[in-house]
């Protein structure tokens, strides 16, 4: 691994997750209460043994960068060569955003040449998954392979939505499509495909050739799925590798969370009995920046109809938290939030800091981080209503409360 740099795309604006993007990057949205969509990145990155890391910002990345700085640049030692480096856009080729994703990269091509890496490995930091990239690093070194791709095993319905694989016996790309309406199946079962999972490892010398070709075709759009990927096929050694992840052995838990409800639905499976994604596992540890808080708090037992009962069921809270006879059922409080007497909170998500009013009740909302609300107040049970306060709402129907959403809607008195 001491000849691997890891390169994390983490420049995306994620718009389909506003209002949860209007202040932060993507990879910084909280997730599962504790975390941020990134740190399951940097924790398979970690515990692969991977300690070179680049992580290349563009939108909105304070959030991002003050995570990082805070959380995890502790867990490497500078001296022995290790690194977490959050990298802005510096524009040392073109004074320009970042185009695609192989742009990005090439963009920053003398900030990794500068580390002299045998290969690189190109993620995304967007997405919720468990993986041993030594196990990818391996393959790829075993089949002398100029690239290898990271795939997922899906159905063909589900394989609409990605790139897909052509495959030999072997794994050798023979064909690459993008969100295609006839995908390529699997040789051998008609009922899934292999999809891109949007994660490379390249010999580090053929990158280099490969993305200064890239940048001067003005037709290209700059994309490693779009257009590096399909231009290599063929001429070049180029496999799949079928991801596992750490924990299920058949089909892999991978998940992105790009959209309101995938976003809503990945974080509440995570409250039940069994979820698909095990953040218990002593193995393969997910870490992130833990505030230094208090214990989450439960007070209030009274006895009877009425009575005032602080409880939760079927649910995550985090450190600092405090339920202050209220009642929280399938639900994730993240950091200091606060639930008042006779409030109820079910099937929600509520970000750091979030305080709901006496008597308040909310249902399938997200809250963002530090929203306070007002006692009597009632979001999820009349999403026409929310939509008219001005509350976003996702095709699924969640109400989504970001910061200041509550004030505007009390001044306008809808």
């Amino acid at each position: 691994m001491q000849d691997v740099l890891a390169v994390i795309l983490a420049g995306g604006k994620g718009s389909r997750l506003e209002p949860l993007t209007r202040d932060r990057a993507k990879p910084a949205v909280p997730f599962g209460g504790a975390y941020r969509i990134i740190d399951f990145t940097l924790s398979n990155c970690l515990n692969s043994g991977m300690r070179r890391i680049l992580v290349l910002t563009q939108y909105k990345a304070m959030s991002l960068d003050r995570h990082i700085s805070m959380g995890w640049q502790k867990y490497m030692c500078r001296e022995l060569g290790e690194f977490i480096d959050v990298v802005p856009p510096q524009q040392r080729i073109d004074e320009q955003w970042y185009q695609g994703t192989a742009d990005a990269v090439y963009q920053n091509i003398y900030t990794i040449e500068q580390e002299r890496p045998e290969y690189v490995v190109v993620l995304a930091g967007d997405h919720i998954y468990k993986m041993d990239y030594g196990k990818l690093i391996d393959f790829h070194i075993e089949n002398r392979a100029d690239v290898t791709i990271g795939a997922l095993r899906v159905t063909v319905d589900e394989a609409r939505q990605f790139g897909v694989m052509e495959v030999d016996e072997d794994n050798r790309l023979v064909g690459f499509e993008e969100k295609v309406p006839n995908p390529k199946t699997i040789p051998g079962d008609d009922f899934h495909c292999l999809a891109s999972m949007g994660i490379y490892v390249f010999t580090a010398h053929f990158l280099f050739d490969q993305l200064m070709v890239d940048a001067t075709r003005p037709e290209s759009a700059h994309d490693f799925g779009r257009n590096m990927i399909p231009a290599v096929i063929g001429a070049n050694r180029v496999f799949a590798y079928l991801f596992l992840d750490e924990n299920r052995k058949t089909d892999a838990y991978w998940r992105d969370v790009g959209t309101l409800d995938a976003y809503y639905e990945a974080n509440l499976d995570l409250v039940s009995v069994d979820p698909q994604l095990n953040m218990y596992d002593d193995r393969w540890p997910l870490r992130t920046y833990q505030p230094n808080v208090p214990p989450p708090k439960f007070v209030f037992a009274e006895q009877g109809e009425g009575a005032r009962r602080g409880e939760a069921h079927d649910s995550l809270i985090c450190n600092g938290s405090i339920i202050s006879g209220g009642q929280v059922v399938r639900s994730i409080l993240g950091a200091r939030a606060r639930i008042n007497s006779y409030a109820h909170v079910e099937d929600s998500i509520l970000f750091e800091g979030v305080d709901i009013g006496r008597h308040a009740r909310v249902r399938r909302a997200i809250i963002d981080k530090g929203v306070s609300i007002p006692s009597d107040f009632q979001i999820g049970y009349d999403v026409d209503l929310d939509r008219r306060r001005g509350f976003a709402i996702s095709p699924g129907g969640v109400t989504i409360i970001a910061k200041g959403d509550v004030v505007a809607a009390l001044e306008g008195d809808v």
